[in-house]
């Protein structure tokens, strides 16, 4: 077979113009995420392949201009000059994604790429969305104006991706030659501020040409649904109530397959343990059964609650939803000191800090990014899951079981307003930036988007299991088993059993955090390896008869609330030093484990009395 000609597509677009869905529908599986060297934005890059043509498709963070205000913008607007500029002589194809229902806004980085003199086609995506508002535009006169050819898509539905593809291969055999835009005279000298006046002034002069509303404008399902989402008394009850049944149903669907998988691994390590005799005391059997599969499978088993998380999760992002709850929180984070913008990264939070720190680019002031990711940590993640999946059960009735998690997320949340408010007060004192945010029209989300987000964070949980959550369990299971008399576990958890004793914990408990601090999903196995329990996960019945005999509910509630604000885990301290410096760093791990230790035993020294 003969070896696919090659060529170079970027997409670039304004963020929620469905530049991400178009790319998922055109690469799907064959797409990889990764960083951009130097930075911690994402690079998507992906395949697609059509005819005898292989089009490497790079997919850049949405930007609204290229005055490169935010990361995002700036890793855009370098990848887009870098790639014209390359002496690469594989063909480049730039592909402009603009939101056809909302056009005057699109076209000023449109605008701003012709001024580059940026070889291009335009696509017009979510046209149907256009055409339900009534817009007609006359696409001959536009290309002819504009000199590059347009395409209309609807992404959702994958509509007009064939047409996208063969414009694409023609702009790669026949390379256009562009005139760079003029909008001032040689030699002038023109402010930012003119500069973006006589753009919008272009924009203007070419919708009033070019395109027409055929139908009266009246209230969408957007604005109906806004009257309700974003209004000033329901709007945060809404979001409450909203978050709640999210964890509500992560529970309640996750309990079968969390059930199917512990009967698997049960079984896994019954097989394994029949190579043996019964009574055996081999060091490789123990190693097999209670290191990796005891420490690896118990983590494993907790994957449909994070998967419900993330599918959640995913459906209000591209719901157009998420982005409304950011606006409704930001007078709220504003007194706070935080920015509107500072919501959507704490947001991601709840399924992982480490991405949720990294969404902090997007916050253009140093100081309230820097708060925002100091306080993100207590927003629970989905690693906290497995260790509430395991306590909630033992000493809560079903009944309750649902309304102390959202709890413990409430907990999480107001402890990071209060810290939040006191580090702008203090430390990262400066002036609020403005809020600015563009809020997208409700849509359904597509299948295959919100597939391949929540399997993309799915596949992450599951490499961090079968890699450092296994390297862990191998450590702790060495710990817990050399020298057979005392290990050195247990030496280390009586030693921190006095810090540990004011918040009802004994050495045990201490020895199976030390593991939790590299994965907080480490301490379910951990704590079964401490308390001598084979292939130990949240529904074995001799670790929840142990922690249920040993130990009362009010400890049980101290560990998750000790496990909800202290000890941020290790990979949330080393992307925190590559998002800051390692002063912040470490400065975040010892401030939210000392603040756990002080709230964790004020609260079990108040209960005990009580009780």
């Amino acid at each position: 077979m003969p070896e696919r000609k090659l060529i170079r597509v970027v997409f670039v677009g304004n963020p929620n113009c469905g530049k991400s869905t178009l790319f998922n529908e055109m690469t799907g599986a064959r797409q990889h995420i990764g960083n951009y060297p130097g930075v911690t934005v994402e690079k998507m890059e992906g395949s697609c392949f059509f005819d005898d043509y292989e089009l490497r498709i790079t997919d850049l963070p949405g930007t609204y201009s290229l005055s490169a205000f935010s990361e995002d913008e700036r890793v855009a607007c370098d990848f887009l000059k870098s790639s014209m500029e390359s002496l690469d002589p594989t063909p480049l194809v730039v592909v402009n994604i603009l939101d056809a229902s909302n056009l005057e806004r699109n076209l000023y980085l449109t605008i701003q790429l012709r001024e580059m003199g940026t070889p291009m086609l335009a696509v017009f995506n979510m046209a149907d969305l256009a055409r339900k508002k009534g817009m007609v535009w006359d696409l001959p006169q536009m290309e002819d104006t504009l000199q590059f050819p347009i395409v209309e898509t609807v992404g959702t539905r994958a509509a007009g991706l064939d047409e996208l593809k063969k414009r694409i291969l023609f702009m790669a055999e026949n390379p256009p030659e562009v005139k760079k835009l003029v909008l001032s005279q040689p030699d002038e000298k023109v402010s930012d501020v003119e500069a973006a006046t006589r753009r919008y002034k272009y924009i203007d002069d070419l919708c009033t040409h070019c395109v027409r509303t055929s139908i009266p404008v009246g209230r969408s399902l957007t604005d109906r649904l806004d009257a309700w989402f974003l209004n000033r008394y329901l709007g945060i009850p809404l979001f409450l109530l909203m978050m709640y049944l999210v964890f509500q149903l992560t529970f309640t669907f996750g309990a079968l397959p969390m059930e199917w998988l512990d009967t698997g691994f049960g079984m896994l390590g019954d097989w394994i343990s029949s190579f043996w005799p019964e009574g055996s005391e081999s060091l490789l059997q123990s190693l097999l059964v209670d290191g990796i599969i005891g420490g690896v499978g118990g983590v494993i088993v907790f994957l449909p609650n994070i998967l419900l998380l993330f599918l959640a999760i995913s459906l209000l992002e591209d719901s157009g939803y998420m982005a409304r709850a950011a606006f409704l929180m930001d007078r709220f984070m504003r007194k706070i000191g935080l920015h509107g913008k500072s919501f959507i990264p704490m947001l991601i939070g709840f399924g992982c800090s480490v991405p949720g720190i990294m969404a902090t680019r997007t916050l253009e002031n140093r100081r309230e990014r820097l708060a925002t990711m100091f306080v993100l940590p207590l927003m629970s993640c989905g690693a906290r899951l497995p260790i509430y999946a395991l306590i909630i059960p033992i000493f809560f009735p079903t009944v309750w079981q649902g309304p102390v998690l959202w709890g413990l997320y409430l907990i999480g949340i107001v402890l990071a307003v209060l810290l939040a408010k006191i580090l702008r007060g203090t430390l990262l004192k400066s002036e609020a930036t403005p809020f600015i945010m563009e809020l997208p029209p409700y849509h359904v989300p597509t299948f295959r988007t919100v597939g391949t987000h929540t399997l993309e964070r799915g596949w992450l949980y599951l490499r961090k299991a079968g890699t450092i959550i296994l390297a862990i369990s191998i450590v702790m299971w060495a710990l817990t088993t050399f020298p057979k008399e005392r290990s050195y576990a247990e030496r280390i958890g009586s030693a921190l059993e006095p810090v540990m004793a004011p918040m009802g914990f004994d050495e045990n408990i201490g020895t199976a955090l030390i593991g939790a601090f590299a994965a907080k999903e480490v301490f379910v196995a951990q704590m079964g390896i401490a308390c001598r329990v084979e292939d130990a996960d949240e529904n074995s019945v001799p670790l929840r008869e142990q922690i249920r005999e040993k130990y009362s509910p009010l400890t049980g509630f101290c560990i998750m609330l000790f496990c909800l604000i202290g000890t941020p885990c290790m990979a949330t301290v080393a992307v925190m030093a590559r998002e800051s410096s390692w002063k912040w760093a470490i400065g975040q791990w010892v401030a939210l484990t000392l603040l756990a230790w002080i709230v964790t035993t004020l609260v079990y020294q108040i209960g005990v009395r009580i009780c």
